[in-house]
């Protein structure tokens, strides 16, 4: 029950559902649904009781990494997966290019349950001139647009002066 905890007695606070129970993905934008008219109406039992159809999820779901040291270029992989039940397409907005990053992938449709591995690459470079204490933070969010909706894979690092 909501009302009690494990212990059973009343909770002092509500219980809050995770957002996969909640049927969206933290970090993400839902786009305004368009109409299909190819994609048929599916009417299985067991398929229509489900809320997402499609959709991708982001393994990890954010990047940190951690102190860089300037003029060298660092980079971490993000598996992008395809957890709906038909193939799906996706793009990358590149970040702008006074970030220092990139995304390298190779485009086309994504089959159901298969991944693609997005490389994000970061050049770690000073952009102001004024002294910041030795470190500089560089946050970026990374657009990856789909189907359903805009996921948004927040990169974070410091890069040492």
């Amino acid at each position: 029950s909501l009302l009690v905890n494990a212990a059973g007695q009343p909770r002092k606070e509500k219980v809050k559902l995770p957002s996969s129970l909640q049927g969206r993905q933290p970090n993400s934008i839902p786009n305004k649904k368009t109409e299909d008219p190819v994609a048929g109406k599916v009417n299985t039992s067991s398929l229509a009781t489900r809320q997402h159809l499609s959709g991708f999820h982001l393994i990890p779901p954010r990047v940190t990494l951690g102190v860089l040291k300037e003029g060298c270029t660092y980079a971490a992989t993000v598996i992008l997966k395809n957890v709906g039940v038909n193939f799906s397409r996706f793009r990358v907005k590149q970040p702008p290019l006074h970030t220092g990053l990139r995304v390298m992938y190779t485009p086309g449709p994504v089959a159901a349950g298969l991944q693609v591995e997005l490389e994000v690459e970061i050049f770690a470079m000073v952009i102001g001139g004024e002294d910041t204490g030795g470190l500089e933070e560089v946050s970026h969010d990374i657009e990856i647009l789909t189907e359903t909706e805009t996921l948004l894979l927040p990169v974070r690092a410091n890069i040492l002066c």
